[in-house]
Parts: structure tokens; sequence; C-alpha cells
């Protein structure tokens, strides 16, 4: 039997949250995002869904069935790529410097340490220092290897996009200016390959202009939660960044890169009023910044995780996420559009699958 030959949003948003049992040779256990998954193509589109042996859902001769129902959404595991059989002349492998995400997306965290990775002041859904723990990354990765790196990925796997993001720094620039030179030596070794930074807000907002003529083609700056309460206790150190901080370096960021160039987390799951999240974005999509609305997933080894948080309701994302989606729409920004970046890739979210 067959749920229906559509897709349908329902569907995608309880795979996005509750998971598929399945074994995906492309993941992500630990780092500095939101959410533990396995790299997937669902119906063709990229998708990071979490490998839960206890979902009702369950890959079976690439579909997705729900017990014995299938549900008519395909499912295809995204492969091991060739680069990562690789290592530079030094001897370093290339999956430590850098990661597949989706089937065509290369992902970097240039500085794998923050400043704000002390419990009490950790993100409580991050665990960017957890891989460099565990010897699946090196602590800083040089421009030069980003650059050997994304050469390799883009011959070899077809790579269409990057995405380099960094730990805090102490500097004023909060590691932004490092990013500066590993786009511009990125770009040099693979012209016109796309690429995306994501940073916190720097108080010098000159560094975004360096970004943009370096060769970066959208940037995300990510608050994740638009309530100040929530990012109090979600975010007890990035929290004390002032919203008017956030708001400047959007404007800039626009003015710079371009409307729908921009975007920033927000995460479904923190406790934040649903309603005043919705109406948060419609604020960020007025300024042309691009809400990329994605459902708490603890990771294993966070501080969410150990203190018992788990996903949000199905119906509470899925609200969301429509509401967003209808926003976004009708201004007419389409995460696609952005080139490059977590937006344009969607997989973490399900906006893509709404229709932005």
């Amino acid at each position: 039997m067959r749920v229906g030959a559509d897709t349908t949003l329902t569907t995608r948003v309880d795979i996005a949250v509750r998971g598929v049992q399945m074994d995906a040779p492309v993941r992500r256990p630990d780092g500095a995002g939101p959410s533990d998954d396995g790299h997937v193509l669902v119906d063709g589109a990229n998708a990071a869904l979490p490998r839960n042996p206890n979902s009702p859902y369950r890959l079976r001769d690439g579909r997705i069935f729900l017990e014995e129902l299938d549900t008519g959404l395909s499912l295809q595991l995204v492969k091991r790529p060739r680069f990562y059989d690789l290592a530079t002349a030094d001897g370093v492998p290339y999956e430590q410097i850098a990661r597949l995400h989706g089937a065509d997306v290369l992902a970097t965290t240039v500085v794998q340490t923050c400043i704000r990775y002390a419990e009490d002041q950790r993100c409580r859904f991050c665990t960017i220092e957890e891989s460099l723990r565990s010897g699946a990354t090196i602590a800083a990765k040089t421009p030069a290897q980003l650059a050997e790196v994304a050469r390799a990925a883009v011959s070899l796997d077809g790579i269409r996009q990057m995405v380099m993001t960094t730990g805090t720094t102490a500097g004023p620039d909060r590691g932004a200016r490092y990013l500066v030179r590993c786009v511009r030596a990125v770009v040099e070794a693979v012209p016109g390959l796309p690429i995306q930074v994501q940073i916190e807000p720097p108080r010098d907002l000159s560094v975004l202009t360096d970004l943009h003529e370096a060769g970066t083609t959208a940037i995300g700056i990510h608050v994740e939660s638009l309530d100040d309460e929530v990012r109090r206790r979600w975010m007890p150190g990035k929290g004390t960044v002032p919203m008017a901080d956030y708001e400047a370096a959007w404007t800039e960021a626009v003015r710079v890169f371009g409307r729908n160039r921009v975007s920033t987390y927000l995460l479904v799951g923190l406790g934040e009023d649903p309603d005043e999240l919705v109406a948060g974005a419609s604020r960020l999509i007025d300024r042309g910044v691009y809400p990329f609305v994605v459902p708490l997933r603890p990771m294993a080894g966070t501080l969410a995780r150990r203190d018992g948080a788990g996903a949000p309701p199905v119906g509470l994302v899925r609200d969301v996420t429509e509401r967003v989606a209808a926003l976004l729409r009708d201004a007419g920004m389409i995460g696609a559009d952005q080139q490059a970046g977590c937006a344009a890739c969607g997989a973490c979210g399900v906006l893509s699958a709404a229709g932005a």
C-alpha cells in the first residue's frame, strides 16, 4: 500500500524530526551545527535526516516506508566521496579539513575552537570542539589546505558549492578576517565556485565588504532565536551580543551582498513563542534576510542532550515552516537563489519542500 503518490509536507516534516531507520555513509555526528544527521537525497533533493533506529520510518528498496505503507518518497543514500581517500603532502586527511554535506556541498569549520565553549558560555546545541577532541578534524585549516581540498572535491565528486564557518575568535572581527583569506584562496583555486561564509556580527562591519570582494557569494549571520530570554538560556555567551549588533550586521550585509544573499538560522524548539518567531521571520524578510527555519535536533555531546532536551513537536515544526515559507514565497525569496550556504542547500530544514 502507498500513502499517496504526491509528496506531502507532513511526511517531510515528520521524517525531518523523527528520522529514518537507515545507515548513511555520509553523516555529521558532531560539530558547530544543531543536528546529527545522515545525508541523503529525498526525491532527488538534499536532506539531512536523523538516523533513528526507533523511527517508524524505514528505508526499503530506495523508498521510505511508514511501517508497511509506502510514503511515496524516494530516498537515496549519499555515497562516500572520493576526495575522502586523499591526504595533504604532510599527511592530513582531506576529510579532516572539509566534509561533504548533502550530495554536492563542501563544508568546513576553518577554526574548530570557540571562545564561548566553556560550559557556562556554550551554545547548548553546539559541539564544535568535540569533533576536534575526537580526532575527526584539525584545529585550524589553512587557506592552502582548503583550496587543495576544494579543487579535489569539485573535480572528483562534482561539488557545486562550499560553506565556511568558524568558531568565534577573540578579535573584534570574531574570525571574519581569516575567512577573507580562506575564500580568496579557494576562489583562486576553483574560480566560480559559490561560497557562503558564516560568522557572528563583527564589530568592524567593513570586513563584510572585504569578504564580498574576496569572492564570497552569500553570508550567514546566525542568531538562532530573536527572543532575548531564549538567547540567554540557550546561548549564554553568544546571547550577550546585543540584538542591535545583529541588526546592524544584517543591514550592512544586505547592502553589500544584496537581498536574499544574507541568511540567519532560526531554531524551532527552543521555547520561543511560535507566533513571535514567525513575526520575527517576517521582519527579517522585510530586511532582505532569509530566515532559515530548522527544527532543533540535539546532537550527542551537547548540553541540550545531556539535560534531556529533544526535538520539537512535528505539528509545531510544520506550522512554523508553512507560515514562514508562505512569507518567503510572497517576497520572492527562494533559498536556492542564494547559490551557496544552508538556505541554498536546504537539507537541514523543510522550507525547500514547502516551496521556499
